[in-house]
């Protein structure tokens, strides 16, 4: 019997049929649910990218399993991963095109909501001008689709007030590495973690947001013959921090302070490798003029971490052969993040861990094609990391697609949060979101409503009634994974294969054909922009060109190509036709204007947000794996439901008892912003007396209306990991309560005076 479980459930995945079993028990039973056909295909959730098939039955995905071949995975798969076909055909997906009539959605042909919404568009362009009309896109499509997106914003409704949810966690990374190299692009790959001898996760929670990132780590005694020196920095001891060798429990938002000290040490001790320094950067001086500012002491007292684990970390990472960084959210989401990016990467330039097998600053994406966007989406840049302020860059992309050149738009629009508050304004009165929550994403959620409800028109492009989606004068019901073919980038510049195995749900079309046929509501715009194109790979095919000698080169790619391969990481061309692990290596020139990293030196600053005797706590939000972003796709999946079917908040013991709670009781947050009720409490030491920990996914405990919207001031990212709040339980209904002397000792860095004030009378957003 356990022999024919095996082959029901690990059969060899590369028959196109599924192994049937003669047990009349179990035999019935497999029958029944026996997959018609399997298809290879690639994961929609997380940046990893892991290979997987498909198992379809009578049209519908039934089962997903591991694809062994897939370098990425090699055949395992996280809980949303193997759960991911029942998001498919869930309840709350849009069945096409829907006009809200009444305050009911009311489903109608797709010419009759197109017309709708491109009339509305006219009028508002026409009254306001091309810019009020605004689009807010995501990580979330094909590469296919991003480029068809942007291109037609861009050049067809002539509005660059154009971004994307990534900005809510990528921005800072891209930024960081503009700054570093010239050039966005992740200069490593997976197979660094089964290389390096130190590996330090830096406000990465990978064992929750990246599980099979694990596994490479975990490869890495077979690869070396040791395991590596795993060292973990975060305020919370995470999931990951079980891993860890070395657990930094460093105080909120002052990574950056930790890696200028580690910096400072290296230089004093004389750690670095002056070689590397003198051949293949620039800027190291005046660097090490600056670093001057944190000597071992000082960061102790800023960070927390004692002066004797500084050295240890410090000697630790120079000396190891390779040594890798890698980080995520806890990074990025801060009023710091671009600067704190910039600083991992001189901590490598510094030890000459870049270029080379297990040594590189790698950042971690969040999204299934976070980075196919940051390519090619024309939002932060044109197409093929072009910059808009370049007229040579301009003409370039003018040319290789024919369009006019004055067509193509000499600077970025707004960002994100430069959106919302254009909208508060009133200068923007039309938004197009696509395949995005921001009524739960977006930080300040009471001041995010009161803004959309300015618009004059608000358009939807989802697979699913999200909460969003709710609010809309218009639907777009798209299709969704496993719904179209095209490619996902994931987080080492892996460009996979992701594969149409059912048809769409109902009446939904795919973004791009919702894309294509849209344009041809807007005199000549289809014929100038997509004159011809009839299916993803047309839009492909015009990427590889517009990519062609940049950096993120995909020239030398095809279908079949990434298929066969398990994916291809670019630059891929003549010069690497199947590609190219790691980027700046020996001999290749960065794209700043020396040609080689560049030391980039900021100062770490107090948060704006300190705590005060009404708000004496720091909320830390993040997620969680067993759901994905605000649940619009993992919500329905009961599996995932059952495991975490809401929010809770982890409360250290001491402000337990403070509140007089235990765990599983439930108790309320509040900020200056707004109220949080009904939270489940775990009482826990992974978090620090004085900070709390709450999952951002939940819509019933939105968690984001605490946050605050201060934002970094060069990517536009939120802050999202440092809020002052205030607890609130039924035996303790006024909440925890400091002395004036306790405040400034309490996390040991702040001001007495607190800034929320100063914060609630800013235009945060404004101001930066």
């Amino acid at each position: 019997m356990l022999n024919k479980i095996k082959e029901f459930f690990g059969f060899d995945i590369k028959e196109e049929k599924y192994l049937l079993v003669d047990d009349p028990f179990f035999g019935k039973v497999a029958k029944e649910k026996a997959p018609d056909k399997w298809v290879r295909s690639t994961c929609g959730y997380c940046g990893v990218g892991c290979g997987l098939y498909i198992g379809v039955k009578n049209s519908d995905p039934v089962y997903v399993k591991g694809d062994p071949d897939h370098p990425v995975n090699r055949g395992t798969l996280c809980p949303k991963g193997l759960s991911e076909h029942e998001m498919v055909r869930a309840p709350s997906r849009l069945p096409g095109a829907m006009i809200k009539r009444d305050g009911k959605f009311e489903q109608v042909s797709w010419d009759e909501a197109f017309k709708k919404v491109s009339d509305k568009f006219k009028e508002v362009q026409a009254k306001y001008g091309k810019r009020s009309v605004a689009v807010i896109s995501t990580g979330q499509l094909l590469t296919e689709e991003f480029y068809t997106l942007g291109k037609f914003v861009q050049l067809g409704l002539e509005t660059n007030n154009y971004d994307g949810n990534t900005t809510l966690c990528m921005a800072s990374a891209v930024m960081g590495y503009k700054q570093s190299f010239g050039s966005d692009g992740p200069p490593g790959c997976y197979e660094d973690f089964s290389h390096a001898e130190v590996i330090m996760l830096i406000g990465a929670n990978i064992a929750d947001n990246h599980p099979i990132l694990k596994l490479h780590i975990a490869r890495n005694k077979q690869v070396r013959g040791k395991k590596p020196t795993i060292i973990v920095v975060d305020p919370r001891h995470s999931k990951t921090a079980n891993m860890a060798d070395i657990y930094l429990p460093i105080k909120p938002r002052t990574d950056l302070a930790f890696i200028n000290g580690l910096c400072y040490i290296i230089w004093e001790q004389g750690w670095m490798d002056e070689k590397f320094i003198k051949e293949r950067t620039v800027g190291y001086r005046e660097f090490i003029k600056n670093i001057q500012k944190y000597p071992p002491q000082e960061v102790a007292h800023i960070t927390g971490i004692d002066v004797k684990t500084l050295y240890e970390v410090a000697r630790l990472y120079a000396g190891a052969r390779a040594a890798m960084s890698a980080w995520t959210m806890g990074v990025n989401q801060s009023a710091m993040g671009t600067d704190t990016v910039s600083a991992i990467v001189n901590l490598a330039l510094m030890t000459g861990n870049l270029g080379k097998p297990g040594g590189s600053p790698m950042s971690i994406t969040g999204q299934c094609n976070a980075m196919g966007t940051r390519e090619s989406g024309f939002t932060s840049s044109i197409p093929g990391y072009r910059n808009f302020a370049s007229a040579e860059d301009r003409r370039e992309y003018a040319n290789i697609v024919g369009v006019p050149e004055e067509l193509v738009p000499t600077a970025r629009g707004y960002a994100y949060p430069q959106i919302i508050e254009a909208i508060e304004k009133g200068e923007i009165k039309a938004l197009w979101v696509v395949a995005t929550n921001p009524l739960v994403s977006y930080p300040d959620q009471n001041r995010l409503r009161k803004a959309l409800e300015k618009l004059e028109i608000l358009v939807v492009q989802d697979s699913f009634m999200s909460d969003t989606a709710e609010l809309a004068d218009v639907l777009f019901g798209a299709a969704t994974w496993s719904e179209k073919t095209g490619t996902y980038t994931n987080s080492e510049r892996r460009c996979n294969l992701a594969k149409k195995s059912v048809p769409n749900y109902k009446d939904s079309k795919s973004d791009f054909e919702i894309v294509v046929e849209f344009s041809k509501h807007f005199e000549g715009k289809y014929e100038l922009l997509f004159n011809g194109w009839s299916k993803p790979e047309d839009a492909f095919e015009e990427w590889k060109r517009v990519s062609k000698g940049r950096l993120c080169d995909y020239s030398g790619m095809t279908y079949e190509k990434i298929e066969k391969l398990g994916g291809i990481q670019w630059p891929c061309n003549e010069e690497h036709p199947e590609g190219t692990p790691r980027l700046y290596y020996e001999g290749m020139k960065t794209r700043n204007e020396e040609g080689k990293p560049k030391f980039v030196f900021a100062d770490w600053f107090p948060m704006e947000e300190n705590i005060c005797t009404s708000f004496p706590l720091i909320l830390n939000t993040g997620r969680t794996v067993e759901q994905f972003h605000t649940r619009t796709k993992t919500g329905t999946i009961k599996i995932l439901e059952d495991l975490a079917p809401e929010a809770w908040i982890e409360l250290n013991s001491k402000d337990a008892e403070k509140l007089q709670v235990k765990s599983g009781d439930r108790i309320s947050l509040s900020s200056p912003r707004g109220k949080v009720d009904n939270v489940v409490v775990r009482v826990t030491e992974a978090v620090r007396e004085g900070t709390v920990f709450v999952p951002f996914h939940f819509n019933t405990q939105l968690v984001n209306t605490l946050t605050q919207s201060l934002f970094d001031p060069k990517s536009y990212e939120p802050n999202y990991k440092q809020t002052a709040v205030q607890l609130h339980s039924e035996k303790v209904p006024d909440g925890i309560k400091l002395k004036e002397e306790e405040i400034s000792g309490a996390l040991g860095y702040q001001e007495q005076e607190s800034a929320i004030e100063k914060i609630l009378d800013k235009e945060r957003v404004g101001s930066v």
